[in-house]
């Protein structure tokens, strides 16, 4: 357990969160009381958001957050949470989520000693980057939260790091689940070998996430080439034809498939069939967010048939209970991870060894006896 007790604090913490999110603020909150040692720790400020018939909202905070850091927990992508307009129950979308954002900010009024927004799956991740005409929706996200005062943004695992561009005087903290997801692995599949193990990435852009986990063990690294039709666009992105493979042997070998998002899954199970085909023998997908989009029907049938073993992926999103329920799904919690980064920018403190967790990594390998590349 961590040990905060000593540290001092520039200001008292306030923990406002948007809807959907009462469950992860108390989890924080019990944790920072911890490492505190107050048997009562108090740092939530309920916040209530109405709504009037027509779908319009407004934000009210019950406390004052005059004079305190004010933490902002936003789950963008948690579907589960609904509003009446006009007499029907809408759920609410990222977009919905966004704008409590800013309803708190706004409702904050300026007292706030200084604000952080905690975003674990950036809003508009994957509209970073402009291909034609069109809208560059995440880079303009972030200048509207710094525009609204907001001095640090955290998320986890952004889809393209390289989006902090778009704000180069505000705090951008892009964390990776790597030693969660390492330790919910290791805990669970107990009779694993890592060194038959090969990392894989199911396309270019998920490259470098493999290359940390290829790193830190010591194990290969192969990855797969999504051939695209460029003359056809369907739901705004072009189609995949083919996933080319590129890379080590993988007849006999366990396979570690690495990226941030699980959306439809069609890749995913797109990439199950060649591996397979190709003589893999067990299959793990490590998702730092598993959103299953089209539902569960096509995973549970891959899974019945031995296609893959187990997907793990993080809490920072809402996990229905649907999810959750399935023999095949893992959640790993990153709830300890968040209040711990809450706690270093409260009291001024350098997050460089959360952004670099290879020695906890190496500690946990050691535990478990696995050998790893030194």
């Amino acid at each position: 357990m961590q040990d905060f007790s000593n540290e001092v604090a520039l200001n008292p913490i306030a923990l406002v969160g948007t809807r959907g999110t009462e469950k992860m603020l108390k989890r924080i909150e019990k944790y920072i009381g911890e490492w505190r040692r107050e048997e009562n720790p108090d740092y939530i400020i309920n916040a209530k958001f109405s709504r009037f018939g027509t779908g319009e909202a407004k934000c009210m905070l019950e406390e004052s957050v005059r004079g305190k850091d004010l933490f902002i927990v936003a789950d963008c992508f948690n579907y589960s949470q609904t509003y009446k307009m006009y007499g029907m129950e809408v759920p609410m979308s990222p977009d919905d989520h966004f704008c409590d954002i800013k309803r708190i900010i706004s409702a904050a009024s300026g007292k706030a000693a200084r604000i952080s927004v905690i975003m674990p799956m950036l809003y508009e991740s994957r509209q970073h980057r402009r291909t034609a005409r069109e809208s560059l929706d995440c880079a303009f996200m972030l200048h509207e939260l710094a525009n609204l005062g907001v001095e640090n943004i955290m998320t986890f695992d952004a889809h393209d790091d390289r989006v902090r561009n778009a704000v180069p005087l505000e705090g951008f903290d892009n964390l990776m689940p790597t030693y969660q997801m390492l330790k919910a692995f290791m805990a669970n599949e107990k009779d694993i070998d890592i060194k038959n193990i090969v990392v894989v990435s199911p396309d270019e852009g998920a490259l470098g996430r493999g290359m940390y986990y290829s790193s830190v063990l010591g194990v290969p690294l192969s990855m797969f080439y999504k051939r695209r039709d460029y003359t056809v666009v369907k739901d705004g992105r072009n189609p995949i034809v083919a996933h080319e493979y590129l890379g080590d042997d993988v007849n006999g070998k366990d396979i570690i498939i690495v990226d941030d998002i699980l959306s439809s899954g069609d890749s995913f199970l797109h990439i199950l069939d060649k591996l397979k085909a190709m003589g893999a023998r067990r299959i793990f997908g490590f998702f730092s967010f598993g959103l299953f989009c089209n539902g569960f029907e096509q995973v549970d049938d891959y899974y019945k048939r031995s296609m893959f073993d187990r997907i793990y992926a993080t809490n920072s999103v809402y996990n229905s209970d649907a999810a959750l329920s399935r023999e095949w799904f893992k959640e790993v919690s990153v709830v300890k991870y968040i209040a711990y980064y809450i706690e270093a920018v409260n009291i001024n403190k350098s997050i460089g060894s959360m952004l670099d967790p290879i020695k906890k990594i190496h500690a946990l390998c050691d535990k478990y006896g696995i050998e790893y590349s030194k």
